[in-house]
């Protein structure tokens, strides 16, 4: 088995969140945010997730947006637990355990907790 390397670039950041998305669509607990609640055009949405992450992890001025109105109003058609969240941190840290190892891997796990527990503050504030 070859030793397992960080993530370097676009490529990398393309291949998980793939990869991430692919097991958050197949989830028990969360998937259905994903396949009924939210109306996701997978085509536009995924390509801005690239951007999104690009933009976290290598300050790339790729992503322009704010994601916590869109998740307020998911909450408003299907409420968001903290196990939720919870489980969407522990899905996207062992997604980037599997595939990849090395500072900006650490950042992406270091960032996606700061990003879910910002966004259960906010859209739990909006109750």
């Amino acid at each position: 088995m070859e030793p397992k390397r960080d993530i370097t670039g676009r490529e990398d950041i393309v291949h998980l969140v793939d990869a991430f998305y692919g097991r958050a669509r197949r989830d028990k607990e969360i998937g259905h945010f994903f396949n009924e609640v939210a109306t996701i055009d997978w085509d536009t949405h995924m390509p801005r997730m690239y951007d999104f992450w690009e933009s976290t992890l290598f300050h790339h001025p790729t992503y322009s947006g704010n994601p916590i109105p869109l998740h307020i109003d998911l909450d408003r058609k299907s409420s968001m637990s903290h196990d939720h969240f919870e489980r969407w941190v522990s899905l996207f840290t062992d997604t980037v355990n599997q595939l990849f190892d090395g500072p900006i891997a650490e950042l992406a796990r270091q960032r996606a907790r700061s990003i879910a527990t910002v966004m259960e503050i906010k859209i739990f504030q909006s109750r």
